[in-house]
């Protein structure tokens, strides 16, 4: 099941007073990119962030699932509860890094 784009433009106006937020389409799915990081990962209307060790504490309770095939566990993140998705948004955007540019 692929991600509607309803779920992402939901969440990204969910982050998008406190920081510069866009999303990329991706394989059929989203990445959300905070103050341009890669910060989230939504893949079949789930949104997914890196497993964080500053973040362990906050999502102690929070299920854990694969965004893809290979990828490493990450915390699904409940669009329900938007307060804990901003602090968990505030606590990884600073330890995400910028993408390295490519060379043409």
């Amino acid at each position: 099941m692929a991600t509607k784009v309803e779920t992402v433009e939901n969440l990204c106006g969910m982050l998008a007073g406190r920081w510069d937020v866009r999303y990329k389409k991706m394989f059929g799915e989203y990445m959300v990119y905070v103050n341009e990081k890669p910060v989230l990962i939504v893949c079949n209307d789930t949104v997914f962030i890196k497993m964080l060790p500053r973040l362990s504490e906050l999502l102690k309770d929070a299920v854990l699932g694969v965004p893809y095939h290979g990828a490493k566990d990450h915390y699904v993140l409940d669009l329900c509860d938007p307060e804990l998705c901003v602090k968990a948004v505030e606590i990884a955007e600073p330890l995400t890094q910028l993408p390295k540019k490519r060379k043409k």
